[in-house]
């Protein structure tokens, strides 16, 4: 009987791994569609097409999955989606942006009003918190790319505002107008970084108690798990023990 209960505690497991990864693919396929869409269908013209694509290798998306993606971008049956931002406050008064790619403004809305509201936090007038924020430009890399003083270098020659290297690899972060160059220039000598993105950076972050980080965390969770939802950036910090909790 115990291990009947283990296998089926294994089998609950990997479905609702399959689930996550299916979720995540055809958010990862929207925004190379919406990419493709935008602009032209040939990544190495189109900035945002080669960054979606590049996150989607990341996360071992089959190459069929991105290529029948940006095809879709061209066929009489695509969907129109919009691109919104929303703003708002999380409980401990954390300021949380969510950008979205939807079809219908109205239910993404509600849905994402329902979350703010749930974890005890309110959806604010867009704006009101991005200025809390800086949009930029973040290319990364693995560690085993180059030497935190070879990246270093290299990144500020290119243009780069600042380089962060950890165990877990190089960040690269620029200016808007200075992502694709930089991308660009660190490409030719490091090779394919495993993600170049345009990303919201706080400014300054807020400590908060593990009780309102549970909270957060839910909330953002909720998030994205939402379908239309692509992106969630907040400003706060919590403890080691409680992500350990929240992602065991």
């Amino acid at each position: 009987m115990a291990g009947h209960s283990q296998f089926k505690n294994i089998m609950h497991k990997k479905g609702k791994q399959d689930a996550i990864r299916s979720k995540l693919f055809s958010k990862l396929a929207r925004e190379i569609t919406v990419a493709a869409k935008l602009g032209l269908p040939d990544p190495s013209m189109n900035a945002r097409l080669r960054s979606a694509i590049l996150e989607a290798r990341a996360e071992n998306m089959p190459k069929d999955n991105i290529e029948r993606a940006i095809k879709k971008a061209s066929g009489a049956d695509s969907e129109n989606y919009e691109e919104v931002r929303y703003e708002g406050y999380a409980p401990g008064g954390v300021a949380v942006i969510v950008e979205a790619l939807t079809d219908n403004r109205n239910r993404t809305a509600g849905e994402v009003r329902s979350y703010f509201t749930k974890a005890g936090g309110t959806l604010a007038e867009t704006g009101a918190v991005s200025f809390m924020f800086d949009h930029i430009g973040l290319i990364e890399y693995d560690a085993k790319a180059a030497s935190e003083d070879q990246m270093l270098e290299a990144a500020i020659d290119a243009g780069a505002e600042d380089v962060v290297s950890t165990a877990d690899g190089h960040e690269i972060m620029t200016e808007l107008e200075m992502l694709r160059d930089v991308a660009q220039a660190l490409e030719s000598k490091f090779g394919e970084p495993r993600k170049v993105a345009i990303i919201w950076k706080p400014q300054t972050s807020v400590s908060v108690d593990d009780e309102a980080g549970e909270k957060i965390l839910r909330l953002i969770n909720s998030l994205e798990d939402n379908d239309d939802v692509q992106n969630v950036y907040a400003n706060f910090e919590v403890s080691d023990a409680l992500l350990a909790k929240m992602s065991a």
